[in-house]
Formats: structure tokens, C-alpha cells, sequence
């Protein structure tokens, strides 16, 4: 291994190949320079990242994240239940499989889901209203339905087996882009942390999903998109704030170390019933941000003038308060 063989010494390589001094330290630094990962430039950075996003069909958004969504990197969508992180994981789907004329990736998308909440209808539907000019046609929706492959994995260890066998799967189909609906579902399903162990074990897992999922979005030059839940935030005194109260404290689920995992952290919440905001709550190019949108036919639709954000004052990603919505009263956190 080339690794074991950088941790000897050019004396101790000397001696194990029968090499003079001279052509031991030559081998040791054409082995470093070999394996060494190569060197880039800002300028190259940042070309790569204005050549190669994924627009989300939001001007609005898309002028904040400049460009849209970054390839090689993780964007992560969490919120509570019914705020539109599987309609925007659909409406992306749509996306990467447009020509990249219209924006598109013209690509496949690998669509992995751990909540069986994907709804091959609601994707034509979004693909049909948000782009009647390009699907028109029924040969067209097959089409794009027909590049968006969908992997249902229902626990921990199918998933993990999933991402391992990915790079296959990504070059057969030519994935341009991967979603993970949801992240949290199997790991809070499957770890109860309240007991011995399961805590570490579940950070573990939560590491190698990570790890893995940071490999492909880099390897392939794609962008990665995860979505996760909420939870309650445990007080100061060991006490679990209650949702149903004024001083219910929600934050996204698995806690802060996972939140440095992703590179771009949307928060999405109630207004009230009808109304939604999306939050750019971590992001190596944009400001913290807020946008209101509705749901409608064809997906997210950002209210109002698109060019116009209103912008907060930030604070850690992984401890950003969640407005939920329970019947008639929406709980700020």
C-alpha cells in the first residue's frame, strides 16, 4: 500500500529495497506526488461553481445561492411535516432532467425513499404545470418520469447498502442528481438514544452516511440533496420544551455535529395555513435568508417580487428555531 510506504523513512526504504539513498527519497516523493490530491486554484473554484449548478426555477433563490444549487456539495431541506420538502425534492427531479438550455442538468436523478412518500403523479403533475411548453407531450413525460430512478429503502442498513453500491448505479444511469428523502426516518426509527449505546451508534452511522454521501457529490460532481425532520429541544435544565407551547423550542433532528455535515442548511416553516417560509439557514455563498412561498400545481412558488428577500440575523444552523403548525395556533420556536 502506498500509504504504508510513506510512513518509512528514506533510510528505512533503503534498506527494504535494496535502493541507494538517493533513489529511495526519489521513490518516496514520486509515491507522494502520485496519490497527493492535486492542487486547485481559487479561480478554478470558481468557475467550477458558476459552470455547474442545478437552478431551482426560483429566481429569487437562485440569485441568493448564486446559481442555484452547487454540484460537489450537500444542500439539506428540513422541516416539519406537510411544508414541502418532498414537493421541492420532486420539483428538483423535474429539473435535472431538462435540457441545459432550460437550466436543466440533462441528466438522470437517483431518487432514494425512506418514507415511501414518493408519488410518481405528483412529479408528472409538477413537471406538467411548471413546464407545459416542455412536456406537451406524452412522450416527453415518459421520458423524464423514465430517468428519475427511485430506490425505496426502508431501514438503516439498506440505505447504508444502497449509498455503497451508488457509484454503479450513478454511471449506468448517468445521474446528475442524488436525493435522500428522508436522512433522519430510519436512524430515529431504528435508535432509541435514550439508551446505553445507541447514541454512539447512531453518530457512527450518521458519520459513514455522511462520508459517503460528501464522496459522491464530490467524486461525481453532482449536487447531493437531503431532507430531515424536526425535534424538541432539550432545556438548559435537562427538560424537553413542549411544541404545543409558546416556549417550544423545534430544531432540526440529529443533532449539531450533523449540521456541519451538509454544506447548504434550508430551513423550511409555517407562516400559517397556508403560507410557508424557506430559510437559507447555513450556506458557504449566501447570506441567512428568508423567502415565503406557497404549494401550488406546479410545486414551490415564491411569493410576491422575487428579486426582494428579507434578511435575519443568523445563528447556529444545527439550533435554528422552527415555526410548526398544530391546528388553529402556529408555534414559533
Amino acid at each position: 500500500m502506498a500509504a504504508d510506504l510513506l510512513s518509512l523513512t528514506p533510510v528505512e526504504v533503503m534498506h527494504a529495497a535494496q535502493l541507494s539513498y538517493q533513489k529511495a527519497s526519489v521513490l518516496l516523493q514520486s509515491v507522494s506526488k502520485a496519490i497527493a490530491p492535486p492542487l486547485t486554484t481559487a479561480l478554478e473554484l470558481w468557475k467550477q461553481h458558476s459552470d455547474s449548478c442545478l437552478s431551482t426555477s426560483l429566481p429569487a433563490l437562485d440569485k441568493l445561492l448564486r446559481g442555484g444549487l452547487s454540484c460537489g456539495a450537500i444542500t439539506e431541506v428540513t422541516g416539519p411535516s406537510g411544508c414541502g420538502k418532498t414537493q421541492l425534492c420532486l420539483m428538483l427531479s423535474v429539473l435535472a432532467t431538462l435540457p441545459k438550455k432550460l437550466g436543466g442538468l440533462d441528466s438522470s436523478v437517483i431518487y432514494i425513499d425512506t418514507e415511501s412518500a414518493f408519488s410518481a403523479e405528483r412529479l408528472v403533475e409538477i413537471a406538467q404545470c411548471r413546464f407545459p411548453e416542455c412536456f406537451s407531450c406524452k412522450e416527453r413525460v415518459l421520458q423524464m418520469a423514465g430517468r428519475v430512478h427511485v430506490f425505496r429503502e426502508l431501514t438503516c442498513q439498506d440505505v447504508l447498502n444502497r449509498l455503497e453500491r451508488l457509484e454503479e448505479d450513478i454511471i449506468s444511469v448517468g445521474a446528475g442528481l442524488l436525493i435522500l428523502d428522508s436522512v433522519a426516518s430510519v436512524v430515529r426509527k431504528e435508535f432509541d438514544t435514550t439508551l446505553p449505546g445507541n447514541l454512539m451508534h447512531r453518530s457512527n452511522l450518521l458519520g459513514h452516511k455522511a462520508t459517503t454521501l460528501k464522496y459522491l457529490a464530490h467524486q461525481f460532481n453532482i449536487p447531493v440533496v437531503l431532507t430531515n425532520q424536526i425535534t424538541t429541544h432539550v432545556g438548559p435544565q435537562g427538560s424537553v420544551l413542549s411544541l404545543e407551547v409558546d416556549s417550544g423550542f423545534v430544531t432540526a433532528a440529529l443533532g449539531n455535529t450533523w449540521s456541519h455535515c451538509v454544506n447548504t442548511r434550508f430551513i423550511v416553516q409555517y407562516v400559517d395555513e397556508h403560507q410557508r417560509q424557506i430559510l437559507i439557514a447555513k450556506s458557504p455563498v449566501a447570506p441567512f435568508a428568508v423567502l415565503n412561498y406557497t404549494i401550488q400545481k406546479q410545486g414551490i412558488c415564491i411569493d410576491g417580487n422575487d428579486s426582494q428577500e428579507t434578511l435575519y440575523e443568523g445563528t447556529d444552523p444545527g439550533l435554528q428555531p422552527i415555526r410548526v403548525w398544530t391546528g388553529f395556533n402556529l408555534d414559533t420556536t
